[in-house]
């Protein structure tokens, strides 16, 4: 009996050395070792893309942000429909997403360079952070380590991301639900600073908002008469700049726009309608620095983006973001038997804890 509870007293605390060896976490230069290039390949491969298509930028900062929010930063986002699954790139909600095809072209050269290494979880983040950089925002130290998902689905989307139309009060129930404040909501919104939009995204606050054909009174009437000029009724193509009439730059102009009722978006002018928000947005607004406005996104995008990640073991490494590795079939383990069994299984399940705690505190 003694011998019994003595192993039974190890294999615990085996059981919890190994859980608090394995928590999930991201990391600064989580490939540092396994490929010390990862980032500066991310980094080059933006600037090519941005110096052709700069209007990418806002893309794929949202491409982060749509995938954050759904299952968590785990890339689910980049995979296709399947004949039985309909993914979230393909719901409604998401039907305006761009910038699918960097991620590919990306994931394509650090396959090159690391094969198997490098997830799409973290291509997405790190594109998104490089958006920032390269268009005169901070230089954000985010973590790496992330795992890819194995799921996709467009149910997903429409039952945990907010439209563009969200009023203040589900906007904040939204951010409450992943430990994120009002605050976090109104210094993410300033993303909105980069991109376009479609026009049939806020098209509802320019034609018969109300029943009566007036326009969104929140909105700024000679903005919305603008906004007309732009996009036609039933515009399912035309772009639209976020944060128009100035060169596009990660600066605080979205900020002086929102308070001057100019914000595109219903979410947009909601944050007028709180009174933390509205703070926050007359301040920067009026700021004459966009540091503090930098060292706030800093705190709340890496905040971001380690909402649901996937690390460890936990997920896989895609070869091809669109799409989850071939299933492969493990071949079974025979357990051992008998009391010396029982000491193997504890003696190995000692070693892979140690090993684990060793290669846990490299770092």
């Amino acid at each position: 009996m003694g011998s019994k509870l003595v192993i039974s007293s190890l294999f615990g605390l085996v059981l919890l050395a190994l859980m608090g060896s394995t928590e999930a976490h991201v990391e600064l230069g989580a490939y540092n070792i396994t490929c010390p290039k990862a980032e500066q390949i991310v980094y080059e491969e933006m600037t090519n893309i941005l110096q052709q298509t700069p209007d990418l930028a806002g893309a794929l900062l949202r491409l982060h942000y749509v995938d954050c929010f759904v299952r968590g930063c785990e890339a689910s986002i980049l995979l296709n429909s399947t004949a039985t699954n309909t993914a979230e790139k393909d719901a409604p909600l998401n039907k305006n997403v761009r910038g699918y095809e960097v991620i590919d072209s990306i994931k394509a050269k650090l396959e090159v360079a690391c094969p198997g290494i490098v997830s799409c979880a973290d291509i997405i983040a790190l594109t998104a952070r490089d958006s920032i950089r390269l268009t005169n925002g901070p230089n954000i130290p985010i973590g790496t380590g992330r795992r890819d998902g194995n799921g996709s689905s467009a149910a997903d989307v429409d039952r945990y991301l907010p439209s563009s139309s969200a009023n203040i009060s589900s906007l904040i129930a939204f951010f409450a639900n992943y430990n994120l404040t009002v605050k976090d909501l109104v210094v993410l919104s300033g993303a909105h600073t980069i991109g376009k939009a479609h026009c049939y995204s806020f098209s509802d606050r320019l034609y018969n908002f109300s029943g009566n054909g007036s326009s969104d009174p929140s909105l700024d009437s000679t903005y919305a008469s603008t906004l007309k000029q732009q996009c036609v009724q039933n515009d399912m193509t035309t772009l639209v700049e976020l944060d128009p009439e100035t060169t596009p730059a990660f600066d605080l102009d979205y900020y002086t726009k929102v308070s001057q009722m100019k914000g595109l978006f219903t979410s947009d002018s909601a944050l007028l309608d709180n009174d933390v928000s509205k703070a926050y947005v007359l301040a920067q607004a009026n700021a004459t620095s966009p540091t503090g406005f930098y060292n706030d996104f800093i705190t709340s995008f890496m905040t971001m983006g380690k909402v649901g990640a996937l690390t460890h073991k936990k997920g896989e490494i895609r070869k091809t973001c669109s799409a989850l590795n071939p299933f492969v079939a493990q071949p079974p383990a025979h357990a051992p038997t008998g009391s010396g069994g029982v000491i193997n299984v504890v003696s190995t399940l000692l070693s892979a804890s140690l090993a684990a705690m060793v290669f846990f505190f490299q770092f």
